[in-house]
């Protein structure tokens, strides 16, 4: 790995785990042990994870459920502070139309709800966590830092959840359809999968007994990055595949809305790992693209792919920061120029852009002007073509210097904008009217 990228990863991991504790992974989770226990990356996943050989009918059906312990909590005069936390597992649909069993977590806040109405409820979309099953959302609330020498996991959207259970609001937090979950690879940046298992976790929540919400709770969606794709096409679906989530606001920041300008910007760059991921997920989605796979896929590549498979987001940056994908492939090609040559891909690709369905409720896209890694122009693009549906947009462009990292190019902007970001989402929870700013976009950055 270059040096330079080697440096960058140790810095983020640093920078975002300031609080955090490492954790032995021996010691990891030591209500896990039992038969059907796995281990990953020397992480042993509790047996909680893995799904029953049968699932219920209903999407958002709780499978199980058990309390989990918060990493930074303090005692309080009413429970635990922030907030008292369950893991769950729920039912959900996959982009085939299968039945799904997805894990995440519910914290009900100590805090008081100040806001107009019953206490509300945020479904949390994780920003880019990894492949491997140790790098769940839900675990790393328990162990925002692990590291034993072959996994890096840091629990970065930690912050977020604990700032929302600060305010008074509900938080559920989905591991995506198949992270965590020890049955099926994780499907990263899958448009439904990722919209689906959003708009199922809210469901869930709803009908846990240590939940506060009910229906008459308003709803909001909070993501940046991967989470922001997954929160934007919840917004777009919600009227379709969830009409009994009605959604008050949604924030997607960063949203991938389109796979093709994505793959071609972090191709050579710090997070080049996320292009294994993808395509490891668009495998698992779609079989019938195996051949195509087989036929430019080197030895080199394969052995990638199989390792991304395991990794956490921290693992991908030291192992694969600055590699390209031309690497990985029996004729020197990129993986966008083979895009470009299979039409199977393109369309397959064409399937997972966001931005062709209206959202039924307020949405606020957020973009780094400076954000090299999941392009600005294309997150842009998105509140354009919503605009151009009649939806109520507010698009936010955050200007910040480009500093030579597309890595700190992107993280730069969900630091700088999440404070903003969450109030904008509580007013929408406390029943405060969304406007709009579609009419400005000729002249937005």
């Amino acid at each position: 790995m270059p040096p330079r990228p080697r440096m960058l990863a140790a810095a983020i991991t640093a920078a975002l785990a300031v609080g955090a504790q490492a954790v032995p992974a021996a010691a990891a989770d030591g209500a896990a042990t039992g038969p059907s226990a796995t281990t990953s990356r020397g992480v042993e996943i509790p047996a909680f994870y893995t799904p029953p050989s049968e699932l219920p009918g209903a999407d958002g059906t709780v499978i199980r459920s058990e309390p989990l312990p918060l990493a930074l909590s303090l005692p309080g005069i009413d429970g635990p502070l922030p907030g008292r936390a369950t893991r769950l597992m729920y039912k959900s649909t996959d982009a085939n139309g299968e039945a799904v069993a997805v894990t995440g977590a519910y914290i009900e806040p100590a805090a008081k709800w100040r806001g107009e109405g019953p206490r509300p409820l945020v479904a949390v979309a994780p920003g880019t966590m990894g492949q491997g099953d140790q790098c769940a959302a839900s675990m790393a609330l328990e162990h925002p830092l692990r590291l034993n020498g072959q996994t890096v996991s840091v629990g970065y959207e930690d912050l977020s959840v604990y700032r929302l259970l600060l305010r008074g609001v509900a938080v559920v937090v989905t591991d995506y359809v198949g992270l965590g979950t020890t049955d099926r690879l994780h499907t990263y940046v899958n448009r439904v999968d990722g919209a689906h298992a959003v708009l199922d976790a809210v469901r869930a929540a709803r009908s846990l007994d240590s939940s506060s919400v009910t229906s008459e709770s308003r709803v909001g969606l909070f993501g940046y990055s991967q989470g922001g794709g997954a929160t934007a096409a919840a917004a777009e679906l919600q009227p379709s595949y969830a009409p009994d989530v009605e959604l008050s606001g949604t924030y997607a920041g960063a949203p991938p809305a389109d796979l093709t300008e994505v793959t071609e910007a972090i191709d050579g760059g710090d997070l080049a790992g996320a292009l294994g991921w993808s395509l490891n997920g668009f495998l698992q989605t779609e079989p019938a693209l195996r051949p195509i796979a087989d036929r430019y896929v080197n030895k080199a590549g394969e052995k990638a792919l199989k390792d991304l498979s395991t990794m956490c987001v921290g693992d991908a940056l030291f192992a694969y920061g600055g590699r390209s994908s031309s690497d990985w492939t029996k004729t020197g090609q990129s993986l966008g120029d083979i895009i470009r040559a299979e039409p199977a891909l393109q369309a397959f690709l064409a399937e997972q852009r966001i931005g062709s369905r209206k959202p039924g409720s307020p949405v606020r896209v957020a973009t780094g002007t400076s954000d090299d890694l999941v392009p600005h122009a294309q997150a842009r693009r998105l509140a354009v073509e919503w605009c151009d549906k009649g939806a109520k947009v507010t698009y936010v462009p955050v200007v910040l210097p480009g500093v030579g990292s597309g890595l700190l190019n992107h993280f730069a902007p969900l630091l700088a904008d999440q404070g903003n970001a969450i109030s904008w989402l509580t007013d929408r929870l406390s029943g405060r009217p969304a406007g709009s700013n579609c009419w400005s976009m000729p002249v937005q950055p």
